[in-house]
């Protein structure tokens, strides 16, 4: 019987949640979806009857989930401990995982796919005609993604998200006598290498948007600021909170909703939601 799939595709149940990119509907696991072999996404089954052309181009018109890869490598590595434990141990597995916690290297990503989620609400509260978001979009060529793209009348403000505790500071080393040093400091630790990240995703815009204003930021959610002051820019990222990024991003510009429009639809097509 013809279950509507094209070649490249596999009618299955999902081992681990996911996320249909042409409705953006979250998949559980267990649920039945097609599986595109060629760009390893899923989708619906009421999709089915679709051809491989039309997701891709309805999916450049999603502005995605935000902290959505984030959330199912999470998933996937939880449920890989989980499976590695039970097989290990059938008769105990279930009290090892009852009494232990998840490796670090687990729950960091659940602890950035909330950050992610938590920003990505907020900036889709903020969404208008002239103010476009994207999320989790993948880089092509890389594992790498941007966690958020938020284009305004002012340009393309490419947002990193992160939950990290401490309060974020500026430290200044150097001047007279020898080289001028900027380090980004949260909680005591230098985090200097979010710099150079999100300059690197900025740069990778400006390749697709031309002349086009590129604004790079680092939004610390959960993050400790002072009540008066507290943002920064280092090397021309803007440093800041959920509530100052929202008030950045409704600054006027000299873009139209025209531009933006353009913009944005170039953004979704140059890098797909993961």
């Amino acid at each position: 019987m013809d279950d509507g799939t094209q070649p490249d595709e596999k009618r299955m149940r999902l081992r681990y949640a996911g996320t249909c990119h042409v409705c953006g509907n979250e998949l559980p696991a267990k649920a039945e979806a097609i599986y595109e072999r060629s760009s390893r996404t899923v989708r619906c089954v009421d999709h089915a009857q679709q051809t491989t052309e039309a997701p891709a181009l309805e999916e450049t018109l999603q502005p995605g989930t935000p902290g959505g890869s984030a959330r199912r490598e999470f998933e996937r590595r939880k449920a890989a401990r989980e499976d590695r434990i039970r097989t290990r141990h059938p008769k105990i597995g279930g009290l090892i995982l009852a009494l232990s916690d998840e490796p670090q290297s687990t729950t960091a990503w659940d602890t950035g796919a909330v950050g992610e989620e938590r920003l990505g609400a907020r900036l889709n509260d903020a969404a208008s005609d002239v103010r476009r978001m994207l999320h989790d979009r993948r880089i092509p060529g890389s594992r790498a993604n941007i966690d958020h793209l938020a284009v305004t009348p002012t340009g393309v403000h490419v947002i990193d998200a992160k939950r990290l505790k401490g309060r974020p500071d500026l430290r200044v080393e150097g001047g007279l006598l020898r080289p001028r040093t900027e380090k980004l400091v949260v909680g005591g630790r230098d985090c200097t290498k979010l710099v150079d990240g999100v300059l690197k995703q900025a740069d990778l815009v400006r390749a697709v948007v031309g002349e086009v204003p590129v604004h790079p930021v680092l939004c610390f959610v959960d993050a400790d600021w002072p009540l008066i002051g507290g943002a920064f820019s280092t090397r021309g990222v803007h440093v800041l909170w959920p509530k100052r990024l929202i008030t950045h991003l409704e600054s006027v510009g000299p873009l139209d909703v025209d531009v933006v429009q353009r913009v944005h639809r170039e953004l979704a097509s140059a890098f797909p939601a993961v």
